[in-house]
């Protein structure tokens, strides 16, 4: 147990390391393809875009991903075993209990969603609710709580929103470079030349280093959440059957997509276990198997 909590401190720390590389790298993006096109306001745009789209993010991230995942609130009549199972859970780890809401789809999955614990969400499908026992059902809680208490919803949300202003700009160089540009004035017309390949290579491989960065940072999350989660309950095999369960679970959650698989507590998508280092590095979820033995402190 106690390797298994190390882990968590670790990964946190890991994960703002990852973070801060990210707006480095941004950064660098941005300023290449200002001095490829000859235009530095290509940079501040950039960067305003990305304050502006993060503020409404953080204040309309939850009400987006609720609505993409055909999510309906429940209260403390609706569902009085669930919301007493949250709520106990939250006064445990001194969290104020979140809005509970459930997707109709037979598929077991959860995650969470908002801004901060005061505003956030939790959102199982009916399908967990069906098909776990109580304690595996807490496990899930817990590290969807852990993921709430340690702001890992709102990271997750600032890193998307950041992947999407670096695909937005590659995209948007490409189809600069396609028609043609502007004429270089540069009186070094040769290292023009340089730049601006550079930043057609960039424009092509950027966003693909951004995705992969952005799955790295959440498949740290997901370790560090099980750990805590863990602590929480201090009954790791119940998270541990969970997580079982829904990887053996072979329907996939029909109201996900790409954009929201980040935020389940595990990949909603069934697709064949392939164990290649491309599939791992583009991966949302670290593999369920490590993931248990991680918990039953098997490594």
């Amino acid at each position: 147990m106690a390797s298994l909590y190390t882990h968590s401190d670790s990964n946190k720390r890991k994960t703002w390391a990852y973070l801060a590389g990210f707006f480095v790298f941004i950064i660098i993006v941005g300023y290449i393809f200002s001095v490829a096109m000859e235009d530095s306001s290509i940079l501040y745009i950039a960067v305003i875009f990305s304050i502006v789209a993060n503020f409404f993010a953080y204040y309309n991230s939850d009400k987006m991903v609720l609505m993409m995942s055909q999510a309906h609130e429940i209260d403390h009549d609706s569902n009085r075993e669930l919301y007493h199972l949250v709520e106990n859970l939250c006064i445990t780890a001194g969290l104020p209990t979140p809005k509970i809401y459930i997707i109709d789809d037979t598929a077991p999955n959860a995650f969470a969603t908002g801004r901060d614990p005061k505003h956030a969400v939790i959102a199982v499908t009916s399908g967990l609710l069906q098909k776990l026992d109580k304690a595996e059902l807490e496990g899930v809680i817990a590290h969807e709580l852990s993921h709430i208490g340690n702001r890992d919803i709102l990271l997750s949300t600032v890193v998307t929103v950041l992947v999407g202003l670096v695909v937005l700009l590659a995209d948007w160089f490409r189809h600069w470079s396609f028609f043609g540009g502007r004429r270089s004035n540069s009186e070094n017309n040769q290292l023009q030349l340089i730049i601006t390949i550079v930043a057609i290579v960039l424009s092509i491989l950027a966003p693909v280093f951004a995705y992969m960065l952005q799955f790295a940072i959440s498949r740290k999350r997901e370790f560090a959440a099980d750990a805590d989660g863990a602590l929480l309950t201090r009954y790791p095999e119940g998270l541990a059957r969970a997580l079982e369960k829904i990887s053996a679970d072979r329907e996939p959650l029909e109201v996900a997509n790409r954009a929201t698989a980040h935020l389940y507590i595990a990949s909603p998508f069934k697709e064949t276990n392939r164990i290649g280092w491309l599939t791992r590095m583009l991966a949302t979820h670290p593999p369920v198997e490590e993931r248990i033995k991680k918990l039953r402190g098997l490594i």
